[in-house]
């Protein structure tokens, strides 16, 4: 009964991660689609947690958290990207 539970979220999480794709590629604005992306990011944090509790194992767990901390940092370049126009600033100093 698990086991088919957790599959059912699994379809549910991949439907989900499809929708924001369609959001990604067609969504009427740039912030729209950054918050697709991590939306992104958040469903396939709980396929792969999912998929750990599937298979009885931890070993995802660190892939987890790499897939938190890269969705993360993708977010906030975006979002300082559409802010100023640029990810990385460089300071001039014109002594």
């Amino acid at each position: 009964m698990l086991q088919v539970m957790l599959l059912i979220a699994l379809i549910i999480l991949s439907f989900s991660v499809l929708t924001g794709l369609v959001r990604v590629l067609l969504g009427p604005s740039m912030p729209d689609r950054i918050i697709a992306l991590d939306t992104i990011g958040i469903n396939l944090i709980g396929i792969v947690a999912i998929l750990s509790v599937m298979q009885r194992t931890q070993t995802y767990l660190e892939i987890i958290l790499l897939i938190g901390i890269v969705a993360f940092l993708g977010t906030i370049a975006f979002s300082k990207y559409i802010e100023k126009g640029a990810v990385i600033e460089h300071e001039r100093s014109d002594r």
